[in-house]
């Protein structure tokens, strides 16, 4: 235990994180109904956690090499579970995103600090091997998410896939200070709040933007003041960075196209192969009336397939250049974003099959290689810089993802159906209006409307996998060249001397 005891606490707070970006995809349906929430309450409960986790997340691993790793973590993980505990007994959605919010505040604090605990608490053969173990507990949870979603909502009710996370992290907090031991990054670094702040209004704001475009039009009032202040955080945020001492993102490595392409992939490939998901998981239960669990089973092929490729193509593929990989992945998942685009009135689950195999492929072929290509990408002083950025990018790309493919479904739906009625069907409240629509121009509305978000979904694909091939032509410097050291390290990124990547492939 007190060998592998560091490694199984902070695999149980990484597993439990990840899982809570997918585990209520198919929950949506259940929480429509028990709080009477409307399509923008929904993705608020996805991009509520997404945003925070996203925003916070470079800040957060800068405050944790000041004031201590582990002392972070578990603040993150008794917030996290706090937290849990007020989506569960949430009464309203409003409560809801609050809480999801809220719990992805407590999620950055345990993933900035997931990788510099481990790699403070293990070297040589064993770090690769916890880094190991790390990776394929990251891939594990974005494929079982729904799952584990599906038979909780089925069973107890949708409100314990929030309560099961505290027994979870009552372990995990006794296990960290029992058996993980505390680390700090170098002595002197201060933490740049201010570029926290503007990432976080920059990110926020332009979410919104684009979930009032698709509710209220792109040129109403709300939505324009979003995107200016969201334009004008941008601004603030570069002038903070550019002065600051310790800045969160050094903004010359964006002149490395590498570097930038990279960050590119990490935006396309999870708004791309993620974003149209809870769409379909309410196309299924609430137009095709699949139970969760059977909803569930038909996304397991994206999961399946992409955890087995990632698998074979680390041994397989391991001397290809990062290029190929992440970008014929995105290609691959932007095919299968565009296979799925064959919806009518009449289909059923099985049209999505191909598709989602065929994103799975490219799913498992992208996700062990992005921080890998990276921190091969720039100078070994800035890996861990590289590597949060790439995970604060990832967030990003899914949270951003379910705003845009949501509106291109919104809007498609629009036309046979109407603003509100679209809006109402889209939020899972086709059952409720079977008495007013035909069932046939239920199917027809909603098949034409994921078919938009699809093709969207797939032209995000295919153009960040050419940007990436384009872009991503530095020479690779294998990542454990670098020189992994556990200090310096924020964001969830860790530098060692492991022949293992860091390699995260949650969604």
């Amino acid at each position: 235990m007190r060998r592998w005891g560091p490694l199984t606490a902070v695999s149980l707070g990484t597993f439990m994180l990840l899982l809570d970006v997918t585990i209520v995809v198919v929950a949506l349906p259940d929480m429509a109904r028990a709080l009477d929430a409307s399509l923008t309450d929904l993705q608020w409960v996805i991009d509520g956690y997404a945003l925070a986790l996203a925003a916070l997340l470079l800040g957060v691993g800068a405050a944790a090499d000041v004031l201590g790793r582990r002392r972070l973590n578990v603040a993150g993980t008794a917030l996290f579970a706090v937290a849990s505990l007020g989506c569960g007994l949430a009464s309203d959605a409003e409560l809801l995103v609050a809480a999801r919010a809220l719990q992805g505040v407590g999620a950055a604090a345990m993933f900035a600090t997931t990788l510099p605990l481990l790699g403070a608490a293990y070297q040589g053969r064993d770090r690769s091997a916890a880094l190991g173990v790390w990776g394929a507990v990251s891939g594990a949870s974005a494929a079982l998410g729904p799952i584990v979603g599906g038979v909780l909502t089925e069973g107890p009710g949708w409100r314990w896939i929030f309560f099961v996370n505290l027994p979870v992290s009552v372990v995990s907090i006794w296990l960290t200070l029992r058996v993980v031991p505390e680390s700090k990054g170098a002595a002197g670094r201060r933490v740049d709040w201010a570029g926290t702040a503007a990432f976080a209004a920059f990110a926020g704001a332009g979410t919104y933007g684009v979930l009032r475009g698709g509710a209220d039009g792109w040129t109403s009032r709300v939505t324009a003041t979003a995107f200016a202040l969201s334009a004008l955080a941008l601004l603030c945020f570069v002038l903070v960075e550019r002065r600051a001492a310790h800045p969160l993102l050094d903004l010359r490595l964006l002149r490395k196209p590498a570097f930038t392409g990279v960050l590119i992939g990490a935006i396309g490939y999870n708004a791309a192969a993620f974003g149209v998901i809870p769409y379909l998981s309410l196309w299924l239960q609430t137009v095709l009336g699949m139970s969760p669990v059977r909803g569930s089973l038909v996304l397991l092929p994206l999961a399946a397939t992409s955890f087995v490729v990632a698998l074979v193509s680390g041994r397989l593929l391991h001397g290809v250049a990062p290029r190929l990989t992440i970008g014929v992945g995105l290609l691959l998942i932007g095919a299968g974003g565009l296979c799925m685009a064959v919806l009518d009135a009449g289909s059923s689950w099985t049209a999505l099959a191909p598709g989602l195999t065929l994103a799975g492929v490219g799913t498992g072929l992208v996700a062990p290689g992005l921080a890998g290509a990276a921190l091969a990408a720039v100078p070994p002083a800035n890996a861990g810089m590289a590597g949060g950025a790439v995970n604060t990018f990832r967030q990003l790309g899914y949270a951003v993802g379910v705003a845009l493919f949501g509106t291109a479904l919104t809007s498609r739906m629009a036309d046979s159906l109407g603003h509100d009625a679209a809006h109402a069907v889209a939020g899972g409240g086709a059952p409720a209006l079977r008495g007013t629509l035909s069932e046939q121009a239920i199917r027809a509305a909603f098949a034409d409307g994921l078919n938009g978000a699809s093709l969207a979904a797939g032209v995000a694909g295919l153009v960040a996998g050419v940007l990436v091939l384009v872009m991503v032509r530095t020479p690779g410097r294998r990542p454990e060249a670098s020189g992994l050291r556990a200090s310096g390290t924020r964001g969830g990124a860790l530098r060692d001397d492991s022949p293992e990547p860091a390699a995260s492939r949650q969604p």
